[in-house]
């Protein structure tokens, strides 16, 4: 089933629903990254609340970031999107591995770890971005996202987000949703959404059972007045370049390329969100250093 997101609202536009089938981008980002299930599950995460984010970008040039640190061994996250669909990320330590946690699920958790930060930047191309910023929750993203919605934006908001992984590390089923109920709504229907939300199955459960997006979307709000009102496809796209990454190499400064042209090696940089790597030879230095 490919990779489905939809933008929906329900209840006389009292409610707005973005919701997403990820499996496909997340099983790319966690073979690019080599992840154990813990980090799939960290990075499959956060790549699934960037593409529901990326969507609610008005204009093609905007960026969306996310970032979540903690004190835990996952050593952080970041993902990058795009109101195209795109979305890029990868995972500070690919290889944490911790037991599952209290409930028999993959310790996300413990793995980013508490005492960090869940940030939110904005790149909309004005001068400076907009950034917002909470304390991490609980460090299993979900969570943390709506907390930030709450805190940061002051909009209520329900988030789930899902990652299950296969025996043989692929990806099983991935996906989430953002509700929202919009300004003035009737606080009685917030009430009726939550106690919906606490008695449907997770969102991956609902996947292996074989609904898709708009089933799993109806089944939420069934007898709600659902309208959908757009359909995208989310997938994983890195955007470097050779030249992205020499004027990533330009930016350190004269005297510290000065110091990398006198070691006479070759210098191999390595982009974090697909792993090429881009070999710059001590020709190619001098070339930087001279221009």
């Amino acid at each position: 089933m490919k990779d489905k997101l939809i933008k929906a609202m329900a209840k006389d536009n009292m409610i707005r629903i973005i919701a997403a089938t990820t499996t496909e981008l997340v099983n790319e980002a966690v073979k690019i990254h080599e992840c154990t299930p813990t980090a799939s599950a960290a990075l499959g995460r956060m790549l699934t609340a960037g593409s529901l984010m990326g969507s609610m970008l008005k204009s093609k040039g905007d960026v969306i970031t996310l970032q979540i640190t903690g004190d835990g061994e996952a050593k952080g996250v970041v993902v990058t999107s795009y109101n195209d669909g795109r979305v890029k990320g990868y995972i500070g330590n690919p290889h944490v591995d911790l037991p599952l946690n209290s409930k028999g699920k993959l310790d996300v958790g413990g793995a980013i770890g508490k005492h960090g930060t869940f940030s939110v930047i904005r790149d909309m191309g004005l001068k400076e971005p907009y950034v917002g910023q909470v304390p991490v929750y609980t460090g299993e993203i979900g969570e943390d996202l709506a907390y930030y919605f709450t805190v940061s934006e002051q909009t209520p908001s329900a988030v789930a987000l899902g990652v299950l992984v296969d025996t043989d590390l692929s990806i099983k089923a991935s996906g989430g949703f953002i509700i929202q109920m919009m300004p003035g709504a009737d606080e009685l229907l917030a009430d009726l959404i939550t106690y919906r939300l606490q008695e449907i199955p997770s969102v991956t459960e609902m996947m292996t059972k074989g609904m898709d997006i708009y089933e799993i979307v109806n089944y939420i709000f069934e007898d709600m007045d659902l309208n959908i009102m757009e359909e995208m496809q989310p997938f994983y796209k890195c955007d470097c370049t050779r030249e992205k990454v020499e004027k990533a190499l330009i930016s350190i400064g004269k005297k510290d390329l000065k110091e990398i042209y006198e070691e006479g090696k070759d210098e191999e940089l390595k982009c974090h969100f697909c792993n090429k790597s881009y070999i710059f030879t001590h020709e190619d230095i001098e070339k930087l250093i001279n221009s």
